[in-house]
């Protein structure tokens, strides 16, 4: 899906009074997760935000209608102005803010493919949406007296996924790799997979120790334990539509075995039903 259209449907699925794009109810919740370290909840990807004597650092800045609110939010824990704004990848519930903030001075950082498919979009993403700064595999930030290391993973999300590492801190923001206590949403189209999704949170795993705090893209606040909670259902997941496939089902054989039923209660939700998550599961595995 495009930006604006992903957009659109996550927010249709997971927060069903925003299904028209109304943004006047919505809260933004901060919550201090280290020193000079905060994460900021409204409707979307949830935001990072570092803050200190050089000005403040954001992870990620939802939709741009929620501006103004994620401002006052910001200006609630400092006075300094957004200097720089990192994507975790494109969708738009974590780039819609990129123009406001963009035209406003923030400098906007991401992934080279990041820039690549916002950039794609001609009609829906302005010059000044697009990041001004981008990276294939790493990059450091000495910011705030914080060495914010930001890496791409495997294609996991999208091919255009980065992990933010507070590493002095002891925080990780994951963006759309960590759909805490959820089937994730593996975008096929935009290079996403379940391999590299597995991969994925498998190095973070191995990155952070177990007072890690994790900020996922999607969820509460999280530890390495959700991380590990998560590998383990995608790799049952896996395990499972691997043996439908190798019994020659094809999607639609192995969907109507319901294979993921005694997961469903906990795992599925509004955008990936058990249903969606097998397809995904199928589609992924059988390109390999």
């Amino acid at each position: 899906m495009k930006p604006i259209l992903y957009a659109a449907a996550f927010i249709a699925a997971a927060t069903p009074a925003l299904a028209q794009n109304d943004f006047s109810e919505v809260e933004i919740k901060t919550t201090q997760v280290a020193k000079g370290v905060y994460m900021l909840a409204g409707a979307g990807g949830n935001i990072g935000l570092s803050v200190g004597e050089d000005g403040a650092f954001l992870v990620d800045d939802q939709f741009a209608p929620l501006n103004e609110k994620i401002l006052a939010a910001i200006a609630a824990v400092t006075d300094k102005p957004v200097e720089f704004v990192l994507n975790t990848h494109y969708h738009g519930d974590h780039t819609g803010g990129n123009e406001p903030l963009g035209k406003s001075g923030a400098h906007i950082v991401a992934h080279d493919n990041v820039r690549a498919r916002l950039a794609k979009a001609e009609a829906q993403t302005p010059a000044a949406a697009l990041p001004v700064i981008t990276f294939s595999d790493t990059t450091t930030f000495h910011w705030n007296d914080q060495e914010i290391y930001i890496f791409h993973p495997k294609n996991a999300h999208t091919d255009g996924d980065a992990i933010v590492y507070f590493r002095n801190l002891n925080v990780v923001h994951m963006g759309d790799v960590m759909f805490s206590g959820r089937y994730p949403y593996i975008d096929l189209d935009a290079g996403g997979s379940l391999e590299g999704y597995i991969a994925s949170l498998e190095s973070v795993a191995a990155m952070v120790d177990e007072d890690v705090t994790v900020i996922p893209g999607h969820g509460p606040l999280s530890s390495k334990t959700d991380i590990e909670r998560s590998i383990g259902m995608l790799k049952d997941v896996r395990g499972r539509i691997e043996a439908l496939i190798a019994q020659g089902l094809d999607e639609d054989a192995a969907v109507a075995t319901d294979p993921l039923d005694d997961l469903n209660e906990e795992w599925a939700w509004q955008f990936i039903t058990g249903e969606k998550m097998v397809r995904t599961a199928y589609k992924s595995l059988a390109a390999q």
